[in-house]
């Protein structure tokens, strides 16, 4: 049992607020997969060691199944503490020991904005799309906490970032966190204007989590051999791709959520090395909960929304 320091929120909590279909929860319903705090109660075989100790959580936890001879492994699923159990936005939290790491000092605020968006970005980019130093690298929707995660995560492996957004004024804040190039994206295919920056080339990597209305754009602006890796497709998951530039340019399309703990241990050493940083829209008190929701709903924010339970 941690008492939460700082919760922050994401896409999925409003998701659970308007009823996922086939998810089956009784209202109401405490959401939150990102969640800081000290360890406050321990339960049965966990040591006593663990008490007092700030934690960041990774809501992913796997589902296990004894093993089966005759078939082969695939990877784990995972049940959502937030999604499919109680989550972080109140003033204690449970989770399973396995999916608590241990984070010292590291400001709670920073680390709740740091949390879940960068290990989903860092799966995206490092384990899945296997990005490799000085890749040039197309982040869609800029201003989510996910996007500004793989902008970071891409800058910290030199790579040329261009970004893209309906908003001029978040274009602009993206280059000053380090984005080479911003594309306004007024709803058509933006796809040439990603070839013309890159002397008709392509680039290495596209990641997205808008999904419908970008999708094909994504994809029409990879070079030969890209990546196009989705985590998320809040605009909407039946998009209308390109089959035939998939298979003739040999276009790789890779699916990615969460990420492990070794994965967790890995981005979170960038954090506490002031290496990588969380972008922080705002701060809100538990009171003002209602402001900031309202505040995720509009797509108002340039980075994570947290809740402060300190006060």
């Amino acid at each position: 049992m941690v008492r939460t320091e700082a919760s922050a929120l994401n896409q999925l909590d409003l998701w659970v607020g308007r009823g996922l279909p086939g998810l089956d929860r009784a209202f109401p319903a405490i959401a939150g997969s990102d969640g800081v705090g000290i360890v406050h109660a321990v339960g049965e075989g966990v040591p006593e060691s663990w008490v007092g100790r700030r934690v960041v959580l990774n809501a992913g936890v796997p589902i296990t199944a004894p093993p089966d001879p005759d078939v082969v492994p695939a990877p784990a699923a995972i049940s959502m503490i937030g999604e499919h159990t109680t989550g972080t936005l109140a003033e204690f939290f449970v989770a399973p020991v396995e999916n608590v790491l241990d984070i010292g000092d590291v400001d709670p605020i920073q680390a709740a904005a740091f949390g879940l968006v960068h290990l989903t970005a860092w799966r995206m980019l490092v384990t899945r799309a296997c990005l490799r130093p000085g890749s040039t690298v197309l982040v869609t929707g800029i201003g989510g906490g996910v996007a500004l995660a793989c902008l970071g995560i891409a800058k910290l492996m030199s790579c040329r970032v261009i970004v893209t957004s309906r908003s001029q004024e978040k274009l602009d804040r993206a280059m000053e966190l380090g984005a080479d190039e911003g594309v306004l994206d007024d709803g058509n295919d933006f796809s040439r204007t990603i070839r013309q920056m890159t002397a008709r080339r392509g680039v290495d990597v596209c990641a997205d989590s808008i999904g419908k209305a970008v999708h094909l754009s994504g994809i029409k602006s990879l070079a030969r051999g890209g990546t196009y890796v989705t985590c998320g497709c809040t605009s909407g998951p039946d998009a209308t791709t390109d089959l035939a530039r998939i298979f003739w340019n040999q276009l790789s399309v890779l699916g990615s959520t969460m990420g492990d703990m070794g994965e967790l241990r890995e981005v979170m050493s960038h954090l506490a090395a002031g290496r990588l940083q969380p972008v922080v829209d705002s701060v809100h008190a538990p009171s003002e909960a209602g402001r900031a929701f309202e505040r995720l709903e509009g797509a108002l924010q340039f980075g994570k929304i947290v809740i402060d339970w300190r006060s």
